[in-house]
């Protein structure tokens, strides 16, 4: 599945700051963005400045619940045509699976869903560097689906069971606002009942969804024929890192294309095969490690090294320290 390597940073957060109150144009600043950024139209930014964002809203915001004020004070007025879309569904069920086929198109995440007799599980994915989310935003994903539930049923729903990775801040705010506290677990998830996600909206209306499917699909096929070289390189060695297949003429092969062809077409994009390799074996390291039991010698494979010793050397390039080292101080923090 293709990725974008930008998003939509929409005008609909100015009344969201105000509400916050804050000044738009003094977070834009500390994040390092133009300050009239959210005036301009079709503005699109960055995974990175989208973290650089959440940090400065973060720091602006004396608040320690900030992800909860944001989702509490989030209205209609604010929502993306993909949120819409969700909205006017005829129940959470239906909601979540067209957020999770449109999410691509407003953030850099993903939306992961899988049934179970009694429950729906929803889990939630950062494309890139998931353990640097920072905590706010990951918070505010996972009460803005527990929002969207409660706004569709005019129900106060709760969630079966709240996980994350790492403790959310303040704890008890967290657990009034979901109804249960949230545990510790590898993945940023919630799990409904059956019977909930099957509940009735209220805000369901059929035609508006008709209204607005045409225009997200041909923006689904518009990122999908777009796509850089480089994000369909990543996408190929994501899969094929584990089984070791990730050698660059295998690759241009995938691609249907020549190694000089995409030598050339990644250096266009300016980038290398090896620099994308590297990136992406530095990617799932960190996962690996914050978020699995894997031993280094397994994960060193799984990332395609000949040897424990190469993964080790690479990892001290990347961050400066062992992998070892690097769970042992997650562990510590955690």
């Amino acid at each position: 599945m293709s990725q974008p390597s930008d998003f939509p940073f929409e005008s609909s957060w100015l009344p969201l700051l105000k509400d916050l109150g804050v000044n738009a144009r003094d977070v834009m600043r500390r994040a390092g963005l133009p300050e009239d950024l959210l005036s301009r139209s079709g503005s699109r930014i960055s995974t990175q400045d989208y973290f650089r964002f959440w940090r400065a809203l973060e720091r602006s915001v004396d608040d320690p619940a900030v992800a909860l004020r944001l989702v509490e004070t989030l209205t209609t007025e604010a929502f993306s045509p993909a949120m819409f879309a969700a909205l006017c569904s005829p129940n959470l069920q239906v909601a979540v699976e067209r957020l999770a086929n449109y999410k691509r198109l407003i953030a850099p995440m993903q939306l992961e869903l899988t049934e179970t007799p009694d429950a729906l599980r929803l889990v939630v994915r950062w494309l890139r560097n998931e353990d640097t989310v920072p905590e706010s935003w990951a918070g505010a994903e996972l009460a803005f689906l527990v929002r969207l539930a409660r706004i569709g049923t005019r129900e106060h729903l709760t969630p079966r069971r709240v996980t994350a990775p790492r403790r959310l801040e303040p704890e008890s705010a967290y657990r009034e606002f979901f109804g249960v506290g949230v545990s510790e677990a590898p993945e940023y998830a919630l799990e409904f009942q059956t019977s909930d996600v099957k509940l009735p909206f209220l805000t369901a209306n059929e035609l508006m969804w008709q209204s607005f499917e045409p225009e997200l699909r041909r923006r689904l096929a518009e990122l999908d024929r777009s796509s850089g070289v480089s994000e369909r390189v990543r996408d190929i060695l994501l899969e094929a890192l584990p089984s070791g297949q990730s050698g660059m003429d295998r690759v241009a092969r995938r691609l249907a294309v020549s190694r000089r062809t995409l030598q050339r077409k990644l250096n266009e994009e300016g980038t290398t095969y090896q620099k994308l390799l590297s990136e992406t074996r530095e990617a799932l390291a960190r996962h690996y490690l914050a978020r699995t039991d894997l031993s280094c010698t397994e994960i060193s494979f799984l990332l395609g090294f000949e040897d424990p010793n190469s993964f080790f050397r690479a990892y001290h390039n990347w961050t400066g320290q062992t992998p070892v080292a690097h769970r042992q101080r997650l562990a510590n923090t955690g």
